[in-house]
């Protein structure tokens, strides 16, 4: 991307997760709002997960948590690089803590903020060579048509150079790792390579 092109692209990006960041859509959160969305304009990775959970909310930092030290772990990435945000962004299927679900567990990912607000941060990064769709929310939305998301997962050399799902790393899929080696011994492989070709 040329200079003009990315100062172009980061100026709108800027604007755009300015109106994201003070978004109040959701307001009757248990929490209230806080979204929080990273990007850059440069980016080359995509991660697209389900919403914040207490730690990160309280942090202000995505995946700042058990989940997020696993996820690093797949990809072969440290802290510095993944919040780097010129080069690695995460937008989630929500951006605000959505509350817990009254037998126990996070709240799906509010309705409401994919539709107001991933089209136009999409729009304003140009430079995206890999998108991660982490969890069966992001995977239901972006990637239909799978029975489950371990069938989206299990299909990951179907959806292109350009894609890849992932389970969420959340401790309840450790098992599921367990049961499912060819993720470790296929996927996780194939994860690292793909993000050693765009400079990660």
């Amino acid at each position: 991307m040329s200079s003009r092109r990315l100062s172009k692209a980061k100026d709108s990006l800027d604007r755009i997760l300015a109106d994201a960041r003070a978004c109040t859509a959701c307001a009757g959160l248990p929490l209230g709002p806080l979204p929080l969305v990273r990007a850059g304009a440069s980016a080359r990775l995509l991660i697209i997960s389900q919403a914040p959970g207490t730690k990160a909310h309280a942090s202000r930092l995505s995946f700042d948590d058990p989940s997020g030290d696993r996820l690093r772990d797949w990809l072969g990435m440290d802290r510095e690089v993944f919040y780097d945000d010129e080069r690695v962004a995460i937008m989630p299927m929500g951006f605000c803590y959505p509350g817990r679900l009254p037998k126990g567990g996070d709240a799906p990912p509010r309705p409401e903020c994919a539709p107001l607000w991933h089209e136009p941060i999409l729009a304003a990064m140009p430079d995206v060579r890999l998108t991660l769709y982490v969890g069966s929310y992001a995977i239901r939305s972006f990637l239909p048509g799978y029975r489950t998301m371990t069938d989206a997962v299990a299909d990951w050399r179907g959806h292109g150079p350009a894609t890849l799902p992932l389970p969420h790393p959340s401790w309840r899929t450790v098992s599921w790792e367990k049961k499912n080696p060819w993720f470790t011994a296929e996927l996780l492989l194939e994860l690292k390579k793909r993000l050693k070709a765009i400079g990660l």
